[in-house]
């Protein structure tokens, strides 16, 4: 592992800048590249050079490189639908355009789909440092661990957390505050935490969490087509198609 940390925090920033400008170059891209091979180029050169900061000697960055690049068009993908969530479900938003450019909630969520592909590889300590670019920038804290299918929405956004192993399925709408967070900390005999374990809810299909509900657990499961009300605290699963109110669940759902 390389001992240069000193630029690494810059290095990442511009790294999260030329992937999204080569995701959206016409959203974010840099007016002085004339194309997309010297975009790709430039953050190739960035990319490589973070990866050897953090990797053991030995770890073949050139693939892994070559692996994220390989998974840009999935992320576009993935970003697109939830671009799309935005703009169908905020009636405030008036383009896509204005989604990507102005929601804080698009800056976090595209943030943490590139991440997460790091995390995948394995790659050390890069992923986690991109979600706490965006978390300083945004208020929202996604781990890159986390699990998010398509058509993702945060609404408003600030001081929502998601933590590493949560799960969340399609169509799932969230507002600011909301938490999806551990219960307890499970610890080894000699007091150490137990790392690598469950410990974040799932959420599953078609789910609105409004301002402020806390969920927390790893065998917490929030069932398809749930609406959770705002400022719940729950510790336990709740039955597809339930509604959830601050001290009882209902057979309804709340329309917006």
């Amino acid at each position: 592992m390389n001992s240069g940390y000193e630029n690494l925090k810059q290095q990442i920033i511009e790294l999260i800048h030329f992937l999204r400008s080569m995701l959206y170059p016409e959203i974010f891209g840099e007016m002085g590249y004339k194309s997309s091979d010297s975009l790709k180029s430039e953050a190739r050169f960035v990319l490589i050079d973070s990866l050897r900061t953090v990797c053991d000697e030995g770890k073949d960055v050139e693939k892994i490189a070559d692996e994220i690049f390989k998974q840009l068009p999935n992320v576009k993908a993935l970003l697109d639908t939830d671009v799309q969530a935005a703009y169908v479900g905020d009636p405030a938003a008036q383009s896509t355009k204005e989604v990507m450019l102005a929601y804080p909630a698009f800056e976090a969520i595209s943030i943490f789909r590139i991440a997460h592909e790091f995390y995948k590889l394995e790659v050390p300590i890069l992923p986690r440092m991109m979600t706490e670019y965006a978390h300083k920038n945004t208020g929202i804290d996604i781990h890159p661990g986390a699990t998010i299918g398509k058509f993702f929405f945060i609404d408003h956004g600030t001081g929502v957390v998601i933590g590493e192993t949560t799960t969340i399925g399609e169509n799932v709408k969230l507002y600011q505050g909301v938490t999806l967070g551990a219960k307890s900390f499970a610890v080894n005999p000699d007091g150490s935490l137990v790392k690598g374990i469950k410990r974040h809810p799932d959420i599953g299909n078609n789910v609105v969490i409004y301002a402020g509900a806390t969920i927390l657990g790893g065998n917490t499961s929030i069932g398809d087509n749930c609406v959770i009300g705002g400022n719940v605290w729950l510790t336990h699963s709740v039955d597809a198609g339930n509604t959830v109110l601050a001290a009882h669940e209902r057979n309804e759902i709340f329309t917006n």
